[in-house]
Formats: C-alpha cells, sequence, structure tokens
C-alpha cells in the first residue's frame, strides 16, 4: 500500500463511525428515532448486499427467507452480546 491510500479501516473502526454519526443526530431528534433510521438503513443496506449478489429478481425472491433468516440471527447475536456488555457495565455506563 502507497503512502498515499488510506488504510482499510477494521469492523470496530466503521461500526464507530456510524454510531458517532447517530450519536450527532440526537439533539435534534430523540433516540428512538435515530434508533429507528439506524435500523431502517441497515436493513435497507442488507437488502442491497443481498440484491447485489444475485442477477434477477427471481433469484432474489428464492433467496428472501434465507437472507431474513441470516441477518435475523446475526443482529440477534450481535443485539445480546453488547446488551449483556451493558448490563455488566450499567453502573459506569449510566454514569452522569
Amino acid at each position: 500500500m502507497s503512502e498515499n491510500s488510506p488504510a482499510t479501516k477494521t469492523f470496530q473502526q466503521r461500526a464507530d463511525e456510524f454510531i458517532a454519526v447517530a450519536n450527532q443526530q440526537v439533539p435534534d431528534s430523540s433516540v428512538d428515532d435515530v434508533n429507528t433510521s439506524i435500523i431502517f438503513s441497515a436493513a435497507r443496506f442488507n437488502a442491497f448486499s443481498v440484491a447485489r449478489s444475485v442477477d434477477s429478481a427471481e433469484k432474489l425472491q428464492a433467496e428472501k427467507q434465507e437472507a431474513i433468516k441470516y441477518f435475523t440471527q446475526r443482529y440477534t447475536e450481535m443485539f445480546e452480546q453488547n446488551i449483556d456488555e451493558y448490563i455488566s457495565r450499567f453502573d459506569r455506563y449510566s454514569q452522569k
């Protein structure tokens, strides 16, 4: 990689950038509204990701239920991991 090309961001860095954008929106919106926007954005990008992996609407239709199952499972795993971390660090995260 040349010195002028940007370094590849890690999974965590990309996630932190999305969270930073969400946090910037909170003063002008409710946390619930920002949260709903994040969920919608993720669903929309996930649909795009699946759609670009096939070459026809028929194949996309055939993949639909498997994609829903995959993304539902991944979200559940990630949410459980994060809520468990929040529970274990609740006092520290909730300090005002």
